[in-house]
């Protein structure tokens, strides 16, 4: 399970920016650099050749707060 203070610390490795967790998907995304970090075991990967590119229908969705997408 991720440890959601994690958030408070972390950012990402290419935009240096605040992350938002994505609950149902396990994965930390950057919302200035349309990535998203996998999480596994609870241990976020943050590598940029691991994360995957947010399509734009995920990025309006949580720019809403909506992380189910």
């Amino acid at each position: 399970m991720f440890d959601k203070q994690l958030l408070e610390v972390l950012v990402c490795p290419n935009s240096k920016t605040k992350l938002v967790y994505n609950e149902p998907k396990q994965e930390l995304v950057s919302l200035a650099s349309g990535l998203a970090y996998p999480i596994r075991d609870g241990i976020p990967v943050m590598l940029e050749e691991e994360a995957r590119q947010i399509t734009l229908e995920e990025k309006q969705s949580l720019k809403k707060g909506k992380a189910s997408i």
